[in-house]
């Protein structure tokens, strides 16, 4: 950071330490007001830091994937570990589409971990996260979102997020989706049938992308870019066993 950077976000960090000291002498209202007021500024001086935000969505992508290697108490805490990384990487930066995904892919994956029913906070938490990821590039998630409505049955939600992720070009292969656990409560539906169907009976190029996704093997390639370059990811998914919940 220059010196002319650093003397610029100094002044909207005073201005918050000295709104949070007024917070702390009011009540009520007044007092949210300016806790509110001084988080808004706390922020301002965290954003367009895009190192920070790289080194902390890759963080916590390491920490996701070292999390699938452990069991019990010790996979628990580094799920969450990774997802306070994916959490404040958007707060620095609210269009990481990699940081979304992943955020929700790491509470799909404590959720298993916990075996809490399909209704769980864990997979509430999972489904705005899918949804952020969503509002960011449209569809990019959507397959995830179909996932967490197979769980719970939701036939309708569940089909449209289908042809959300097919439309948008985020839709794994016919027989992926036909094999894919999470969508086990659903699949001996007529509308799943014939899902499946018009998947297996169009052409090849019928689905257009409106970006090629990164696959998993390729994330190494493209932190070293973002690292480089000092922007955002651009859509960004993994494999599709690492895009939900195995």
């Amino acid at each position: 950071m220059s010196l002319l950077d650093a003397f610029t976000k100094k002044k909207p960090l005073v201005t918050a330490m000295n709104q949070t000291a007024k917070a702390r002498g009011s009540e009520g209202r007044i007092a949210d007001e300016l806790y509110k007021s001084a988080y808004q500024d706390y922020a301002e001086v965290l954003v367009g830091d895009n190192l920070r935000t790289e080194a902390l969505y890759n963080w916590g992508f390491a920490l996701l994937h070292q999390a699938r290697t452990k069991t019990g108490k010790e996979a628990e805490a580094l799920y969450r570990e990774a997802i306070a990384k994916f959490s404040f990487c958007l707060l620095l930066n609210p269009s990481y589409l990699a940081a979304a995904a992943d955020g929700g892919v790491a509470y799909m994956d404590l959720a298993r971990l916990k075996e809490v029913t399909a209704y769980d906070e864990l997979y509430e938490l999972a489904k705005s996260c899918f949804e952020t990821a969503n509002g960011i590039q449209a569809g990019s998630a959507s397959y995830n979102l179909a996932c967490i409505y197979g769980l719970r049955n939701d036939g309708k939600a569940c089909l449209q997020a289908l042809e959300t992720a097919r439309d948008k070009g985020f839709l794994p292969t016919a027989d992926e989706v036909q094999h894919d656990v999470d969508l086990d409560r659903v699949k001996q539906q007529p509308w799943f049938v014939e899902f499946i169907a018009s998947l297996e009976l169009e052409p090849a190029a019928a689905v257009k992308t409106e970006a090629e996704p990164v696959e998993a093997t390729e994330l190494e390639t493209v932190a070293e870019t973002q690292a480089t370059e000092a922007v955002s990811v651009a859509p960004v998914t993994e494999s599709e066993n690492e895009n939900k919940p195995e």
